[in-house]
């Protein structure tokens, strides 16, 4: 039974583009956390009360009591963390640890990290809890005991239908093979699915709708892709007709129109963009980000000719432009694990 879910996870995870460098299963971890309770029970970090149970007070640091060992001597998820942290730190000696989890665990997470500390572990300050809102359908809240839950199976193939159809309603891909198509549509779907979550700050709350996403023209991830498969056509044509786009000399370079400015004004931003969203731990900067360029770009390619411009001098520095572009707003999805379709 258990193979079976597995393999289950497997195909979904493989389906949207998920991948784990190593899975801990609770069999492997609560063992240990049984040996740093008893570790904690003899340096007086845990007490042990009438009914045999362990507990830790955490009053001190505004938190409550806690069980962490029932008094038959099993293990709460509390005693699981605790070893499946000091493992991952044995196995990769890490400064800084990630727990992506729901806001719903947040409190379990501030007793997590206040064990740690007080247990002495070196890693426990380079803990941290990304936690993040809850994720509602146009149908409503999501709730499990209910049968109100959507599969994510189910999920991803409405999205590759609404993918599907909103590509062909735009036809521009007639001159692609159906295993084309069928890539080009899964990476549309994924995408749209990945940024919609991403575009929004981890912990608010969010209404997820599976249509909005999947949008050419707003604030959505196949509006960027599509801008990003633009240029890559643009710069194709631009190869066929044996035109060079080398960043002109200083002393060649065209009077920049306004929009070519605030494109340029933005790609520079990029190194700056990405270390704030580390150091803050939000994705959604970047997400916004590639939104801002992507609009930007789609102003400057309305209102500056770039195969067809005024010089030879704009017309390599324009192509240069809509390049480095392009790059970025590759990087910027490469981060956020989006794909980049070369055709649209």
């Amino acid at each position: 039974m258990n193979q079976w879910v597995y393999e289950g996870f497997a195909e979904t995870f493989q389906k949207i583009g998920i991948q784990f460098d190593k899975t801990y299963y609770e069999s492997n971890t609560y063992l240990l956390g049984k040996d740093m309770i008893e570790e904690g029970l003899a340096r007086g970090v845990f007490y042990r009360a009438e009914d045999g149970s362990v507990w830790i007070d955490l009053e001190d640091v505004q938190l409550d009591k806690k069980l962490v060992l029932r008094s038959d001597g099993t293990s709460v998820y509390m005693t699981q963390d605790l070893g499946t942290a000091d493992l991952k730190y044995q196995d990769f000696g890490l400064d800084k640890s990630i727990y992506v989890v729901g806001n719903e665990q947040d409190y379990h997470f501030q007793v997590l990290f206040a064990i740690l500390k007080k247990l002495g572990r070196s890693y426990a300050e380079g803990l941290y809890h990304l936690s993040y809102g809850m994720v509602d359908l146009p149908s409503g809240k999501m709730k499990s005991r209910e049968g109100t839950v959507v599969d994510a199976d189910d999920l991803f193939n409405n999205m590759l239908e609404i993918a599907r159809a909103k590509t062909e309603e735009v036809g521009k891909i007639e001159d692609l093979s159906e295993a084309e198509k069928a890539k080009l549509h899964h990476t549309i779907a994924i995408g749209a699915l990945k940024y919609y979550l991403l575009k929004v700050e981890p912990k608010k709350r969010m209404l997820f709708n599976p249509e909005e996403s999947v949008d050419f023209e707003g604030d959505a991830g196949p509006f960027i892709q599509y801008n990003y498969a633009r240029i890559q056509s643009m710069l194709r044509k631009a190869r066929q007709q044996s035109f060079a786009w080398e960043p002109p000399m200083y002393e060649n370079y065209p009077v920049l129109q306004n929009s070519e400015i605030e494109l340029i004004a933005l790609l520079i931003q990029f190194p700056a963009k990405l270390q704030e969203a580390a150091q803050k731990y939000a994705p959604s900067l970047l997400a916004q980000y590639a939104y801002e360029i992507a609009r930007a770009f789609s102003k400057f390619y309305n209102e500056c000719r770039v195969l067809t411009a005024e010089t030879e001098a704009a017309r390599s520095f324009r192509l240069a432009l809509s390049e480095k572009t392009a790059q970025i707003l590759a990087n910027i999805f490469s981060f956020l694990g989006i794909a980049m379709p070369e055709q649209m």
